[in-house]
C-alpha cells in the first residue's frame, strides 16, 4: 500500500494493494474521479471527463 495526494483537495489517498495503473478511483474527501497514472511513485491526476455523445 502507498499514499498519494488528491490534486483537487490535497487530501491524502491510500492506494490499496491490487490498485493498477490507469484505474479510476474516487477521492474519499471530495468525491472527484482520479486516474492512477503511476504506482512507482504513486501518482494520480483528475480523470478525463467522458463526453456525452447524445446518441450520435
Amino acid at each position: 500500500m502507498s499514499n498519494t495526494t488528491c490534486p483537487e483537495c490535497m487530501a491524502e489517498i491510500e492506494l490499496v494493494a491490487g490498485t493498477e495503473e490507469n484505474e479510476i478511483i474516487v477521492c474519499p474527501d471530495c468525491g472527484v474521479d482520479l486516474e492512477v497514472i503511476s504506482l512507482d511513485p504513486p501518482t494520480v491526476e483528475l480523470a478525463p471527463m467522458e463526453a456525452e455523445d447524445w446518441g450520435e
